[in-house]
C-alpha cells in the first residue's frame, strides 16, 4: 500500500498497536485453551463410560464465555480496567475491586506480543506474508507459554499452523516452494517421531510429546525444509541450557521432563527472521565454503 511508502513508521506503529491487542486476548487464551480441552476430554469420558459414573464438567466456557474475571474475587473486570499494558500500570498491577496483586505475566505477554510484532513489521516491512507472520508469532507465543504451564502443545495450535504454512505456499504467498513447505511438514513430524521411537525402545521412556512433533512439523511447513537442521540444533541447544537451569532452580533432578515446545518455538521464530543468516553463517565460518 502506498501509505506505508510515505509514511515507513505507520506499518511498524500499527503492528505494534495491534500486538498489545493480541497480546490481551492471548493471555486469555493461554489460560483458558487447556481448561477448555480438559472439559472436553471430561465430557468425552462421561458419555462413553458412563459405568464410572464420572460428572461431566458444568457451565459453559469458551473463549469468550464468561468474561474476564479477577483470579482472587472472581469479580468481572470492567472495560477501562481491561486496556492492555496500560489498566495494569494505572491500577499498579493490583485488581480494582478487592486490591490483590494481579500477575505481572499479564502485561508481559501484551508487552512480548507488541514489541515481537513492531520487529517483525521494522524488519520485513508491509506485505501480505508479513501480516501472515504476525499470525505466525501471535500461536508460537500462545503455545510457548501453554506448553510451560501444562506440558502441552494443543492440536489447536499446531495444526492450524501447520495447514496456514502449506497454504501461503501453495497460494505463492510465502517464498517458501509448495514442495519445500509439505517435504518441510512431512520431515519435521518424522524427525522427532523418529528420535521418540528411538529412545523409548532404548530406554522404556517417553522423551517428548506428539504435539512436539506436530510444532516441527508447523515449522517446516513455513520455513521449509531446509531450515529443519538448524531449528532440531538451535532448540536442543538452547533447551539443554535453560532446561537445565529451570530443574535447577525448581530443584528437581536431570531424569525430570520439561517442556521443549518453548524452544522449537523460539528457534523457529529467529529462523524466520534469521534463518538464512544463520545458514550462510554457518557455511562459511565454520564449514569454510
Amino acid at each position: 500500500m502506498d501509505i506505508f511508502n510515505y509514511y515507513p513508521w505507520l506499518f511498524p506503529a500499527l503492528a505494534t498497536l495491534l500486538g498489545l491487542i493480541i497480546g490481551s486476548f492471548l493471555n486469555v487464551v493461554i489460560y483458558r485453551l487447556p481448561q477448555i480441552m480438559e472439559r472436553e476430554w471430561r465430557q468425552e469420558c462421561a458419555e462413553s463410560f458412563p459405568e464410572y459414573g464420572i460428572d461431566p464438567p458444568q457451565g459453559t466456557l469458551t473463549l469468550s464465555t464468561p468474561r474476564s474475571t479477577c483470579p482472587h474475587c472472581q469479580t468481572p473486570i470492567r472495560i477501562r480496567d481491561n486496556v492492555p499494558l496500560l489498566s495494569w500500570l494505572l491500577l499498579r498491577g493490583k485488581c480494582a475491586h478487592c486490591r490483590q496483586s494481579i500477575s505481572a505475566r499479564y502485561p508481559l505477554i501484551e508487552l512480548l506480543t507488541a514489541l515481537s510484532s513492531g520487529f517483525i513489521a521494522l524488519q520485513l516491512g508491509f506485505s501480505v506474508y508479513s501480516i501472515a507472520l504476525l499470525g505466525f508469532t501471535y500461536v508460537l507465543i500462545a503455545a510457548t507459554f501453554i506448553d510451560s504451564d501444562t506440558m502441552l502443545l494443543p492440536d489447536q495450535l499446531t495444526l492450524p499452523l501447520m495447514w496456514a504454512g502449506i497454504s501461503l505456499a501453495l497460494f505463492g504467498v510465502s517464498p517458501v516452494s509448495l514442495q519445500s513447505a509439505v517435504i518441510g511438514a512431512i520431515a519435521g513430524y518424522l524427525c522427532l517421531w523418529s528420535v521418540y521411537w528411538l529412545f523409548k525402545l532404548l530406554t522404556g521412556k517417553e522423551g517428548m510429546g506428539y504435539g512436539d512433533f506436530k510444532l516441527l512439523a508447523a515449522l517446516g511447513a513455513w520455513l521449509g525444509w531446509q531450515q529443519l537442521p538448524v531449528i532440531i540444533l538451535l532448540s536442543s541447544v538452547i533447551g539443554l541450557i535453560f532446561g537445565l537451569i529451570q530443574l535447577r532452580l525448581q530443584k528437581r533432578g536431570i531424569d525430570k521432563a520439561f517442556p521443549f515446545g518453548p524452544y522449537l518455538a523460539l528457534s523457529g521464530w529467529l529462523c524466520m527472521i534469521y534463518g538464512q543468516s544463520i545458514i550462510a553463517w554457518y557455511l562459511h565460518s565454520v564449514l569454510g565454503w
